[in-house]
């Protein structure tokens, strides 16, 4: 009898390595929540998104039909030089952090196909830099940055644009470490859904405050505040 319940016990345990499961807690163990990787062949919804993304921003021809074929492999190898990443053609961690694509289960891509940490993240330099201003200023604000994504003379990452060196003032003195408040995160919200009250603008500053004449050569789209936005 002893060797039977040995034998069972074995299997058990084999059984529980299998399938993650601990066999002296009952504890079971997430497999893949943290550990998503996107390559050639796969298929899916976040494959659309990648996809989607790749083609707003320029590196993507093909049809957004969520398949990982050869087009999606080379976008995503265009992506990645440009980015300063491993260029393997494989959406890994890093890479997809890059997009803005969330690579855990836990948090939610919102706000067409950004994740919440984007969210946070635009909310943050809103808030730093016009929290004075009114909400379509701030709105304004976070179209730039937008615009600025969608642009090949800029990063095409939500992270890459903000933290770009000299980009913003909010960034240089630390106001983007400030908590935003509900104002800020609607408003980038808004401004990551597509309203662009800047008609394009990629650059903004204040008349008063501006030491750079090099701004003062853009052109002009519209004045919003103590904002004036230009291209």
């Amino acid at each position: 009898m002893k060797k039977i319940y040995k034998a069972i016990a074995i299997v058990l345990c084999v059984f529980a390595m299998g399938v993650g499961v601990s066999v002296a807690t009952g504890y079971v163990a997430p497999q893949s929540a943290y550990a998503l990787t996107l390559k050639q062949g796969s298929r899916g919804d976040t494959v659309k998104t990648v996809q989607s993304k790749l083609k707003r921003w320029g590196y993507y021809t093909g049809a957004v039909d969520g398949i990982y074929g050869s087009k999606t492999v080379s976008a995503i190898k265009y992506f990645q030089r440009k980015n300063g990443l491993v260029v393997d053609g494989i959406c890994g961690n890093k890479t997809l952090k890059a997009l803005g694509i969330s690579t855990s289960s836990s948090s939610s891509n919102s706000s067409n196909g950004y994740s919440e940490a984007d969210i946070n993240l635009l909310a943050r330099l809103i808030y730093g830099e016009a929290r004075g201003e009114s909400y379509v200023g701030q709105v304004a604000v976070g179209a730039v940055v937008m615009n600025r994504i969608r642009s090949s003379a800029f990063p095409n990452t939500m992270s890459g644009v903000i933290y770009q060196r000299y980009a913003f003032t909010a960034v240089d003195d630390g106001q983007i470490n400030l908590t935003p408040n509900a104002t800020a995160r609607k408003a980038a919200q808004d401004a990551m859904n597509g309203w662009d009250p800047t008609y394009g603008a990629i650059y903004y500053y204040n008349p008063a405050t501006a030491t750079s004449a090099w701004i003062f050569s853009r052109k002009t789209t519209v004045t919003i505040g103590n904002h004036v936005f230009a291209v």
